[in-house]
């Protein structure tokens, strides 16, 4: 199956089988292609301020500058990124990577217990965050390796007055910023200033360096980093530009950036794949808040958009979106998890534009399969395996399926990661032996090389895009001492895709599903935090005493 490529035949116009990964050999290179190509053009705006691809070149060379010059990093040590989209973001991204340094994208709504994993995990020794989430960092500082965290706040990109005008309405009248104090933390700013002072050497970057640790939830609970080379993106960007690119005016896209920049989405597609074509990245920080949200759209001529199902809803359900102009909008695409067919019609009906539906993984960098962009309607497939990409199904003993026969997704390509941070049974488990990566999803192709998901191997749940391991969750619940035996499963959410539930049998009967959730706001991320909490006398169990997952999930929920 994996020779014939069928899919083939279903390609765009214009869309090559191939694409050339050898064309520019690191992240680097592409990116010093675009600043010679589009130096005076915008390349990232947030928050009324527009950064040109020259400034773009210029602070990021400080960023390097200082991290080599005055940090004294070596090439190959690790930088954590902990911030929502901000002007600070490409700067330290693209100065990290020109250092020939690897960046670490960190979550950062992540709690205490997560950060602190995450940073001792990647054995990062430098930290950039925004002073909002700097308390968090103050935790567990002193526990991890790092030795230098630069600080910065909202408005410090945005001159003066509006950046100190932002950052006291975020720190005295909204309260956003909690008050920390980290010993030793310089301002991200005087980076840039003592940057200056010092020359940039010459770096080497091979394309097997590792750019990015992306992590990814593990099914054993513990967060994994993905090691992400320059080749892995470059390629990954190569192929989704030879995709989305037929009709793009190279110069000339807008492409809103609201998904976090330190999710793989919105890193490969909105800051690389567009970076590539010049286009500009106008930065969307806070998405959640729709009204804000839908109000910037109305001020900027937009061609494209990415986000996940539940984004779209959400702009669907706001007033004012039906008057926002999407008379240059061209391409809308949508993954990180299912799209519902009731919301791409609807994104249709609304903007004219069909909301084309794409599938990728972390360890995919992460495209692997998307829809034709010339696609007329919503089809509930995921796509055809992209340029340079092989996709098959294989069964539980490792053999290739016919058309039509449900089994495990798995992709091959040079976009697939090199394997999992200093974890090698870890990667033995997903990359088998032939360089097929097996991606836990249960999947089905038609006759025409298109790819359905049917269902999901590993109990996964997916809450608006993100993966959340019942393991995890279980693992954070069993901490409570009134709890003897704790479930966790995704159920169906209207807003979300899917909702935490937890099943506990109780070891203390005053235990209250207030407490349970009280105790998971303390511990876990947001998306994490289970929605339904319910209590039974005992838990579904195969007869090896593996609790049955399915069952809990197939029962109906109660609030």
């Amino acid at each position: 199956m994996s020779n014939e490529r069928p899919w083939l035949a279903e390609y765009p116009q214009g869309v090559p089988a191939e694409i050339d990964v050898n064309e520019f050999p690191s992240v680097v290179s592409v990116l010093e292609k675009a600043i010679d190509t589009y130096r005076d053009r915008p390349a990232f705006a947030n928050l009324g301020k527009v950064l040109t691809y020259g400034e773009i070149d210029r602070l990021s060379k400080q960023f390097a500058a200082y991290l080599l010059g005055e940090l004294g990093l070596k090439k190959g040590d690790r930088v954590a990124i902990m911030m929502p989209n901000c002007l600070q973001y490409p700067i330290a991204i693209f100065g990290t990577l020109r250092a020939g340094l690897t960046v670490v994208n960190v979550n950062p709504m992540y709690t205490a217990r997560e950060l602190k994993h995450q940073l001792v995990d990647s054995g990062s020794t430098a930290l950039v965050v925004l002073d909002n989430f700097g308390h968090t960092v103050q935790e567990v500082i002193a526990d991890t390796p790092v030795k230098q965290v630069i600080a910065t706040g909202l408005g410090d990109m945005l001159g003066f007055p509006k950046g100190a005008i932002v950052n006291f309405v975020l720190r005295h009248v909204k309260k956003m910023v909690p008050d920390y104090e980290i010993p030793g933390a310089v301002r991200f700013r005087d980076t840039l200033v003592i940057g200056q002072l010092k020359s940039l050497p010459a770096v080497q970057i091979a394309a097997d360096d590792i750019a990015f640790l992306q992590y990814t939830g593990g099914t054993t609970g513990v967060s994994k980093g993905a090691m992400l080379t320059h080749r892995n993106l470059v390629a990954n960007m190569q192929q989704a530009a030879a995709w989305v690119g037929t009709n793009v005016k190279l110069g000339e896209e807008v492409i809103i950036t609201a998904l976090p920049l330190y999710h793989i989405f919105a890193l490969t597609a909105n800051c690389l794949v567009f970076m590539k074509f010049g286009g500009l990245n106008y930065m969307i920080t806070n998405p959640r808040d729709m009204p804000g949200f839908v109000k910037e759209l109305k001020k900027v001529p937009f061609t494209a958009i990415t986000g996940v199902n539940t984004l779209f809803n959400g702009l669907l359900n706001t007033p004012g979106f039906d008057q926002v102009d999407f008379s240059r909008l061209h391409l809308t695409l949508g993954g990180g998890m299912a799209v519902q067919r009731a919301v791409a019609d609807r994104w249709k009906q609304a903007t004219g534009v069909t909301l084309v539906e794409a599938y990728g993984l972390t360890e995919t960098s992460p495209a692997a399969c998307i829809n034709p962009m010339d696609l007329k309607a919503y089809n509930g497939a995921i796509g055809l395996p992209i340029p340079s990409t092989q996709a098959c199904v294989k069964d539980e003993d490792g053999r290739m399926l016919a058309t039509g026969e449900v089994g495990e997704l798995c992709i091959k390509g040079p976009q697939v990661m090199k394997g999992y941070w200093q974890r090698p049974e870890e990667t033995a488990k997903v990359l088998d032996g032939d360089g097929w990566l097996h991606t836990g999803d249960m999947a089905k192709m038609d006759d025409k090389g298109y790819f359905y998901i049917v269902d999901r191997k590993k109990d996964m749940i997916l809450v608006s895009g993100f993966n959340v391991y019942p393991n995890e969750v279980e693992d954070v619940i069993a901490m409570m001492p009134g709890v003897l035996e704790v479930a966790a499963v995704g159920v169906p959410d209207e807003k979300s895709g899917e909702a935490v539930k937890v099943v506990i049998v109780k070891k203390d009967p005053a235990l209250t599903a207030e407490q349970v959730k009280a105790h998971a706001r303390e511990n876990l991320t947001g998306y994490k935090h289970p929605k339904y909490v319910e209590f039974r006398t005992e838990l579904p169990k195969t007869n090896v005493g593996k609790i049955l997952r399915r069952e809990l999930r197939d029962a109906p929920t109660k609030a």
